[in-house]
């Protein structure tokens, strides 16, 4: 099961525009459990570190033991950070967060990579 998710990640890759081969690292750790982790880089230089620690059991939604999608711009500088890193438990979706810059955080849904792409892409194409 964690093999069509690894797929369908490998896909979802394939159809982006890059200015450069996507990085990515796919870690089986048993039928079900898998860590990726990857680099991309976007036409305009933009960033997007990534990485899921994941389970993918049949006819179950995935569950994410842990994730953070990190996108930057050409200089390095944060945009914008989704993590469920357990280090601001006062907001209504703990753990679950996003960095917007270097100094704000909001309350956030888990992300999946697929909508955290197209809200790079948003961004990238205004």
């Amino acid at each position: 099961m964690i093999e069509e998710y690894f797929e369908a990640i490998k896909a979802l890759l394939q159809s982006l525009s890059l200015s450069q081969p996507p990085e990515v690292e796919y870690d089986y750790r048993d039928r079900e459990t898998g860590f990726l982790k990857g680099d991309l880089v976007f036409k305009d230089g933009s960033r997007l570190h990534f990485r899921e620690f994941v389970q993918v059991k049949q006819s179950q939604p995935v569950h994410r033991y842990m994730y953070a999608f990190q996108y930057m711009d050409t200089d390095g500088a944060l945009i914008f950070r989704y993590d469920d890193t357990k280090h601001f438990p006062h907001l209504s979706t703990a753990p679950h967060h996003k960095h917007v810059g270097e100094n704000e955080v909001v309350a956030a849904n888990a992300p999946d990579l697929e909508s955290v792409l197209k809200e790079i892409e948003a961004l990238i194409k205004p």
